[in-house]
């Protein structure tokens, strides 16, 4: 394999090394998505967006899809041959309000540039309790759930538009929640009907804590912890 990336490193001319093309493609795998809007993601981003088909023969023999979104800007990974895994209750379903809420905000075009829908904690709030029928986790709940929306690339925490002064968690606005373009490619249509049907047909499990009960987040489509 150190010879394929080497030829690739010679066709680019002296840009990259075979050492940061390999290593690209480890963070590809690590991290599922890389985005060309985060700034240490960037140089990893072009590469894969230069050298596409490369990394997907590369990664192919591993059972892993690479598919780049040249139009919003990251690249992103995913298993063809997926074992069943879970995700918490609670971690499932603010997974599916995140993706709700930027697909309504898509379709009307309230989105950035990077194509990213940024949702207060008060629009949070609001849907949540629409969704769900409970309240948005407390902030020490939602702010572990809010890492692992990172970690698998669907969401993140901005303090950008922060406001400082009120007891209440979404009055305060500790920070605004930026949900990420391959929310769409990560937890798909299908999976988001197995979610919807999941949590009909068990409502009790649903009020649960996120450590009690469990779903399974890896079938045909759905978000993955690389």
């Amino acid at each position: 394999m150190s010879q394929f990336w080497d030829d690739i490193a010679a066709r680019s001319n002296g840009q990259h090394t075979a050492q940061e093309l390999e290593a690209a493609a480890y963070r590809l795998v690590t991290e599922q998505v890389l985005y060309y809007a985060d700034r240490h993601s960037r140089t990893a981003y072009w590469m894969l967006e230069r050298y596409e088909r490369d990394f997907k023969q590369a990664l192919a023999p591993l059972g892993i899809t690479v598919e780049v979104n040249r139009q919003q800007r990251y690249a992103y990974a995913l298993p063809r041959h997926l074992k069943a895994g879970t995700a918490s209750v609670a971690q499932t379903v603010l997974a599916l309000v995140l993706r709700a809420i930027y697909d309504e905000s898509a379709r009307i075009g309230q989105f950035t540039d990077d194509g990213e829908v940024i949702c207060d904690l008060v629009e949070l709030d609001e849907k949540y309790r629409l969704m769900t029928n409970r309240e948005l986790p407390a902030k020490g709940e939602l702010d572990a759930l809010m890492k692992s929306m990172k970690r698998w690339g669907i969401a993140k925490k901005s303090d950008e538009y922060a406001v400082d002064g009120a007891d209440d968690l979404a009055a305060s606005q500790p920070y605004t929640v930026i949900i990420r373009p391959a929310i769409v490619d990560l937890l798909g249509e299908t999976a988001l009907q197995r979610i919807a049907e999941w949590h009909v047909a068990n409502p009790d499990t649903a009020n649960a804590d996120g450590g009690n009960g469990e779903v399974e987040r890896h079938e045909d489509e759905g978000t993955g912890e690389s």
